[in-house]
C-alpha cells in the first residue's frame, strides 16, 4: 500500500511563544520512543526551535487523534490544547512546506539561515535512531537539496534585517556602551521573540517581562533574558536606560506620567523603542528631556527597503519551489513501487539461480569460465524480462495509479502457494 506522509506543527504563526513552549518536548528520547509505540507512524521526525515544534510522519493510514494523544502525553498537556495551536497537512502540502521551511520562506525572519541547519539535525537524530526510514529520507535529502539551491542562487539569506534586529541596531547607534546599560524588554510576542533573538546573539544581557511572571520565565528559558514580574516594571522605568516594548496591549503602558517620574529619579538619558501594534507608548514621552522616542512606523521605515529586495527574492524562491514540488512528489509516489519492485527481482534472481543449478547438474558442468557465462547470460535474459514491467511499474506509480500497485503485487506474488 502507499504511504500517507503527514505533518503537524504548532508554530510562531498561530501561537505566542509562551504558549508554543508548552507544547515541546523537554526529552527528545522520550517523545522518540512514545511516538514508536503509540502514534501509528511507521516513521517519523521530530523538529523543534524556539519558533516552532513539528512531526513529520509516515504511514500506511494515520489516526491524528493517536498523535494528539501521545503528544500530549509527552508534553503534559490535554488534548483540547490543539484546537486552536495544531495546523495538519498531508502528502503535497507537507512537500511544500518542507521546502519552504528549508528556502528560509517560512521562518519570522525571511531567509532565516538557522532553521536549515536545524532541519539537517533533525533528520540526522531521527535516520541515526531509526526512526526515519525510506520515506523521510528521501524527502528531508531532496528538501535541504532544494533549499541549499535556493539559498545559493537567491541570495535570500544575506543581509537579513528584521524590525527586532533593526530596533536593535537603532539602540547600538544611538547609546554608548550598550553592553553596560540595563535593557528591558516587555512583550512575549513574535516582534518581542525578534528582539530578544537579536540581543542574545550580540550577547546583550537584558530584562523581559510580561503580564504574567509564568509567560516571562516561559520566554525566558525558551529565548533569553531575565524574567521581571510586571508590577515592579511598570513602577521602576527609572531603573533601565533602553527599553524595547512589544506588546499588544489596546492602551499606553509607558505613559507620560510614569516616564516623567522616571527621569526625576534618574535623569540619565533614555531610549524608547515602540515595536507595538497599536502604539503602547503615549508620543508625549518624546517631549520629556533627554528621552529619545522611535515608534513602529519609523523602524518599519527603515526596515523596508531590506525588505523589499527580499520579497523580489522570495519571489524568485517560490518559483524554484514551484518547479521542484512536482519533481518531489513523483519522487515519493515512486517509492511506493519500490517494495515490491525488490521483491519481484528478490523472488526471480532466486528462481534463476534454483534453475541454473539444476542446468549446471544436468550438463556436468564445473568449468569455472563456463559457469560465469552460462551465469551472467541467466541474469542478462531475467534483467532484460522483468526490467520494463518494473519501470512501467514505477512510472505507475509515480503518476499515482494505486490500482496498478495492489494488481502487481498479486500478480508477482512468488510466496503464494499453488493451489
Amino acid at each position: 500500500m502507499s504511504k500517507n506522509i503527514i505533518n503537524a506543527r504548532v508554530t510562531f504563526r498561530n501561537s505566542p511563544i509562551h504558549v508554543l513552549e508548552r507544547f515541546t518536548f523537554k526529552d527528545l528520547d522520550e517523545a522518540y520512543e512514545r511516538f514508536k509505540k503509540h502514534s501509528g507512524l511507521s516513521e517519523f521526525v521530530i523538529l523543534q526551535t524556539c519558533n516552532r515544534v513539528e512531526l513529520f510522519g509516515a504511514a500506511e493510514d494515520f489516526d491524528i487523534n493517536k498523535i494528539k494523544k501521545t503528544w500530549a502525553s509527552v508534553s503534559g498537556l490535554e488534548e483540547s490544547a490543539f484546537k486552536e495551536n495544531l495546523e495538519l497537512n498531508e502528502n503535497t502540502d507537507v512537500f511544500r512546506h518542507l521546502l519552504k521551511l528549508t528556502s528560509g520562506l517560512d521562518s519570522m525572519v525571511l531567509g532565516e539561515e538557522q532553521i536549515l541547519g536545524q532541519i539537517k539535525d533533525s533528520i540526522a537524530t531521527a535516520r541515526g535512531k531509526k526512526f526515519s526510514g525510506q520515506h523521510l529520507n528521501t524527502l528531508f535529502d531532496k528538501a535541504i537539496r532544494i533549499g541549499t539551491r535556493v539559498r545559493n542562487s537567491t541570495g535570500i539569506s544575506k543581509g537579513g534585517v528584521s524590525i527586532g534586529s533593526m530596533a536593535v541596531k537603532l539602540a547600538e547607534e544611538n547609546v554608548d556602551d550598550l553592553k553596560s546599560k540595563d535593557i528591558l524588554l516587555i512583550g512575549t510576542g513574535e516582534s518581542a521573540t525578534l528582539v530578544a533573538k537579536s540581543l542574545k546573539k550580540r550577547e546583550y544581557k537584558f530584562f523581559v517581562s510580561s503580564r504574567t511572571l509564568e509567560r516571562s520565565k516561559a520566554f525566558a528559558e525558551t529565548i533569553g533574558g531575565n524574567p521581571l514580574k510586571f508590577e515592579e516594571v511598570i513602577s521602576g522605568f527609572d531603573k533601565y536606560d533602553v527599553i524595547f516594548v512589544a506588546t499588544s496591549a489596546p492602551y499606553f503602558l509607558v505613559t507620560f506620567d510614569r516616564i516623567l517620574n522616571a527621569m526625576k529619579e534618574n535623569p540619565m538619558g533614555k531610549m524608547i523603542l515602540d515595536l507595538s501594534n497599536p502604539r503602547t507608548v503615549d508620543e508625549k514621552v518624546a517631549t520629556i528631556a533627554g528621552i529619545k522616542l522611535m515608534n513602529l512606523d519609523q523602524i518599519a521605515e527603515m526596515v523596508d527597503k531590506n525588505m523589499r529586495t527580499r520579497i523580489g527574492k522570495a519571489s524568485i524562491a517560490q518559483n524554484i519551489i514551484n518547479e521542484e514540488l512536482p519533481i518531489v512528489e513523483a519522487s515519493m509516489k515512486r517509492l511506493d513501487a519500490e517494495p515490491i519492485v525488490k521483491d519481484v527481482f528478490k523472488n526471480i534472481d532466486s528462481l534463476r539461480v534454483r534453475e541454473l543449478q539444476k542446468a549446471l547438474q544436468m550438463l556436468g558442468e564445473t568449468d569455472e569460465k563456463r559457469v560465469k557465462i552460462i551465469d551472467e547470460l541467466s541474469k542478462a535474459i531475467v534483467e532484460s524480462i522483468v526490467s520494463a514491467p518494473m519501470n512501467n511499474l514505477r512510472k505507475a506509480s509515480e503518476e499515482g495509479n494505486p490500482d496498478l500497485l495492489k494488481a502487481a503485487s498479486k500478480l508477482f506474488d512468488y510466496n503464494k502457494k499453488e493451489q
